[in-house]
């Protein structure tokens, strides 16, 4: 059974940094696409990252240059080292894997809070 832990999230004063983890077990990673996507109150869930299983990244337009993705697949773990946080970047993050025949499973998502 496949399954995604997300952690490291919590509240951080705009301007602030976090590191968030999704830790995976029941799979091996290393043969995967890996992303972070976000949901904010009332709005849709939203890509912020992906990374493949060459390493190769991607970010969104929202998030370039302050969010980075990352992956240790000895610890079979993906990163989101995030910096430069602002309010708008509060939503809950979600840790998404997606096998050989696109189908994908989530994380329970781990709750940031940008705000002074």
């Amino acid at each position: 059974q496949v399954q995604l832990v997300e952690s490291g999230g919590g509240l951080v004063q705009p301007g602030g940094s976090l590191r968030l983890s999704c830790a995976a077990s029941g799979i091996s990673i290393s043969r995967y696409k890996m992303g972070w996507y976000r949901q904010a109150p009332g709005k849709e869930r939203e890509l912020v990252a992906t990374i493949n299983k060459f390493g190769i990244t991607a970010n969104a337009d929202a998030v370039k240059d302050r969010f980075t993705i990352s992956r240790d697949n000895t610890k079979n773990t993906v990163y989101l080292q995030m910096s430069g946080l602002k309010p708008e970047d509060t939503a809950v993050y979600y840790c998404k894997l997606t096998n050989d025949v696109g189908y994908a499973n989530w994380g329970q998502g781990t709750q940031v809070t940008v705000s002074s």
